[in-house]
């Protein structure tokens, strides 16, 4: 194996392809993908603040960059072993719940932004 790397425009090509492949194949990426549109139309609508963007943007990529390595921590340990074996399933749980984490503390601060935004629409 030499040393010479690929092209930076092949990595990029590499990078890409892995997200878009994450996302045909995985239903919660999918999912993901879809509360990210929401957030979006619902920031335009209540029209949030650049500070409050630059955290749904943050957020947006926390979470989808934990599924995009919860889904190659998968596929190793999918690749390495067929059999059942307890650390094979601690690193896909593991790698799961730094999703869910992620997922659950973004919700509760989409909330601390949006809710305010939508009581006063209603109100």
């Amino acid at each position: 194996m030499s040393g010479k790397k690929a092209p930076i425009y092949k990595s990029f090509s590499y990078a890409f392809e892995g997200i878009f492949t994450c996302i045909r194949k995985e239903r919660n990426m999918k999912i993901h993908c879809v509360f990210m549109i929401l957030v979006i139309i619902a920031g335009f609508f209540f029209r949030i603040s650049v500070t409050e963007w630059c955290i749904c943007l943050i957020l947006f990529g926390l979470i989808l960059s934990l599924e995009l390595i919860n889904t190659a921590v998968e596929s190793v340990v999918d690749l390495v072993t067929e059999e059942r074996k307890p650390l094979a399933k601690v690193a896909k749980d593991t790698a799961a719940g730094a999703v869910l984490m992620s997922a659950i503390m973004s919700a509760v601060i989409g909330c601390v932004i949006f809710i305010p935004k939508l009581l006063g629409f209603l109100f």
